[in-house]
């Protein structure tokens, strides 16, 4: 797909009505809520670790796009230093980290205080994962697509290969969860979390191959080329 942003098309109606939506919101509630608490323990050694190797701030904040584009603010427990090169730009990621922080990424216990965002309804369990402003709007159309539903912590493309897929592989895997949103596609994938926390990341190229067509059948005039995170 050539390039396109300003003239994108892409179109397709959400399955979800209001009533799945409150459903959603529900459990998002009550699995939010017991996870809090069930993690609250896990959340002070996160806290002890990160202070032994990085120190102070334990948080690292940052502005995010939430549902229908409005802007939030996301919180994960800091994994890496501000190191910089001679030019001054920031050392790629693995060597602002140390041997445990990568294993707190790994095992996404840094995103764990995103428990609270759940909680004030800024984001879902399950979603496309929350992006900065400016990477949203690098997408045009799609990053206004994307944004029909609320942000999550966990979603289709992570549990489908998430650091081993390119950008445009994640933006189709997002998009096709936002075309077939529901409680029961939700269930699954936070199962699937649960195995790719045990596991390990793998892609899932049937999966992949179904949401590249769905987003070739959907859209045409735009290929996103920002860097997702």
């Amino acid at each position: 797909m050539k390039p396109n942003r300003e003239h994108a098309f892409f179109a397709f109606s959400l399955p979800t009505s209001s009533g799945s939506y409150y459903l959603k919101r529900v459990l998002d509630c009550a699995l939010g809520g017991m996870l809090f608490v069930l993690c609250l323990p896990l959340m002070a050694v996160t806290a002890v670790v990160v202070w032994a190797n990085l120190g102070s701030p334990l948080f690292f904040t940052q502005a995010r796009v939430g549902a229908g584009m409005r802007v939030i603010t996301v919180a994960k427990f800091r994994t890496m230093t501000d190191a910089r090169g001679p030019d001054g730009a920031l050392l790629p990621d693995q060597m602002r980290q140390t041997a445990a922080t990568a294993m707190l990424r790994r095992l996404r216990f840094d995103e764990l205080p995103q428990l609270l965002a759940v909680l004030a309804g800024d984001m879902s369990m399950v979603g496309p994962r929350p992006l900065p402003l400016a990477t949203i709007a690098g997408f045009g159309e799609l990053g206004r697509v994307r944004s029909k539903v609320a942000p999550g912590m966990t979603g289709w493309a992570q549990v489908n290969g998430n650091t081993l897929l390119t950008d445009e592989e994640k933006i189709a895997l997002d998009l096709w969860y936002v075309g077939h949103a529901g409680v029961w596609l939700d269930a699954r994938i936070f199962l699937l979390t649960l195995k790719t926390l045990v596991f390990g990341e793998r892609i899932n190229y049937l999966h992949l191959k179904v949401a590249k067509e769905f987003l070739l059948y959907h859209s045409r005039g735009q290929q996103p080329r920002m860097m997702m995170r």
